[in-house]
């Protein structure tokens, strides 16, 4: 019994103290006593971690003012000065982690700070905004209390469950089940003083450079502040190590370019002189998630249709509600329309509006006609959703059209926005090109390319030339699901509605 609970007590401190940012060696979230109950669940959205100081004998005999120390016990870092500040006013730190975000989501790129260290922050209060890749999303505050500490940098990637930051709170606001796991941390000073104590200072570029030559930063020894390892430690550490050759060329190099997302190399030219810069881009939020959409979709079976569709009566319809538009905030363009057609079109055709699980092997027809739109931002392709769109009017989906195009290039899109979409429309047109070969947007089972409309010249029965307008239509099929007849089918009812748009008459509700 003596031994559980001296095991118990020790297993506290160490899943507590690990928190700090300070060093790159403290391991992650789901290696902490792997295998072994906790003392109490961490990163939770019910439940904060909570962090408390080291006690006075942890302290150096010479006090050193405005500075954070670290120290590692047992590799369990934490940080002690800014700790024993707030112990001392009678608040305690709460350790703010990254909930989860959505279903799925492992990990989050951090956008921007809303507040500062040392800002008084009120309870719900936005804290930070972060994206991952499905949407962009506000962290707010479930304390009230102040900043502490943040512990990570716009464009940093955070993982759900570390810590964002840590915030002085009241004791009251502490949950009463870590406060008495923190009275039994206590105990253990004395017993911690026997132990080997030391740290490493540094920032998270440098330990991102450390990362990057696959050094241990524990083992640079830091000429900084405090024993602070600078960046021109690592570099000559790696150059002892014959990791770089010239670490004086390395160290002058600018650091944005060394440290951060993009990386350079010169590559010298025999013939100009000149140099020229290679850039390796780390793919961040929406990027990251057509990595894996894509790649999944290219191991499904596609199936590809293409036709012609006759647009001079879409234009026309077009002109006219654009004529007698009375409100300035709408404009009309061809793209609604052809969604409320694509919707008739489906109504007859249900299985282009369904799901495929392929554990399972069923095709789930999908009530409801949410029909997403790929749109190129300046963050990455992302596919919002209109909703219900059978239900809607040509009007009200221009209107919900407008209001998501904003969103995307706000990147303020909710995961509610980009979710439970039926079937695709990527209108590659409005940029250029006839038409595209689109890769479904899984577990869909179509997605349809959009190419320009344009006035072309075609012949007529008695052999005179006309001009008509045309759009190239491509429809990507799951050859799981649906076969040539099927799609074929469907594009002959869409392309009636089209071409002869006054049939939506006889249809509407």
């Amino acid at each position: 019994m003596i031994a559980r609970r001296a095991w118990h007590k020790r297993a506290l401190v160490s899943g507590r103290r690990w928190l700090c940012p300070y060093t790159s060696s403290a391991p992650s979230p789901a290696t902490v006593d792997s295998g072994r109950s906790p003392p109490f669940r961490a990163f939770t959205s019910e439940l904060v971690a909570f962090s408390t100081v080291a006690s006075t004998p942890f302290r150096f005999a010479d006090p050193i003012s405005n500075c954070s120390v670290a120290y590692n016990v047992k590799r369990s870092w934490f940080s002690s000065q800014p700790m024993a500040d707030v112990t001392a006013a009678g608040n305690g730190i709460v350790d703010v982690p990254l909930a989860q975000t959505g279903e799925g989501i492992a990990e989050c790129e951090l956008l921007k700070w809303f507040v500062q260290e040392g800002d008084q922050v009120e309870e719900f209060q936005p804290l930070c905004e972060v994206q991952s890749d499905k949407a962009t999303i506000e962290i707010t505050s479930r304390y009230q209390g102040k900043v502490n500490q943040l512990l990570y940098v716009p464009g940093d990637i955070v993982k759900v469950g570390e810590i964002l930051l840590k915030m002085a709170v009241e004791e009251s606001q502490v949950p009463k089940q870590i406060s008495e796991s923190l009275e039994n941390t206590k105990s253990l000073d004395s017993e911690l003083n026997t132990q080997n104590i030391g740290g490493v200072l540094s920032t998270p570029p440098v330990r991102n450079l450390a990362k990057q030559y696959d050094i241990d930063i524990n083992e640079v020894d830091g000429t900084g502040k405090d024993g602070r390892v600078l960046k021109g430690d690592v570099l000559k550490y790696a150059a002892q190590k014959g990791i770089i050759q010239d670490p004086s060329a390395s160290l002058s190099a600018s650091s944005d370019k060394v440290l951060g997302d993009e990386k350079s190399y010169s590559h010298p030219s025999a013939e100009s002189g000149c140099n020229y810069d290679d850039k390796t881009v780390t793919l961040r939020g929406f990027q990251r998630r057509m990595v894996k959409s894509m790649s999944m979709a290219a191991k499904v079976p596609h199936f590809h249709y293409v036709e012609e569709i006759k647009c001079d009566a879409l234009v026309e319809l077009k002109q006219s509600f654009q004529s007698n538009n009375s409100d300035s905030n709408v404009k009309h363009t061809f793209l609604p329309l052809l969604i409320k057609t694509l919707s008739m079109a489906m109504g007859k055709y249900p299985l282009m509006n369904s799901c495929f699980n392929e554990e399972s092997l069923e095709v789930i027809l999908k009530g409801s006609h949410n029909i997403g739109i790929a749109m190129a931002t300046p963050y990455g392709l992302v596919v919002p959703i209109i909703k219900n769109v059978q239900s809607l009017s040509i009007l009200e989906i221009t209107k919900e059209l407008s209001r998501l195009q904003q969103l995307a290039l706000e990147n303020k899109l909710r995961p509610e926005d980009i979710s439970g979409g039926t079937i695709t429309l990527s209108n590659i047109g409005a940029i250029g090109g006839k038409y595209g070969s689109p890769l479904l947007n899984l577990p869909e089972v179509a997605i349809i390319a959009l190419g320009r409309i344009q006035k072309v010249p075609q012949f007529a029965d008695d052999g005179n030339v006309y001009p008509v307008s045309i759009m190239m239509v491509n429809i990507g099929a799951d050859h799981r699901v649906l076969d040539g007849a099927t799609v074929a089918r469907f594009c002959n009812e869409w392309k009636q509605f089209i071409q002869n748009p006054e049939l939506l008459m006889l249809h509407m509700r």
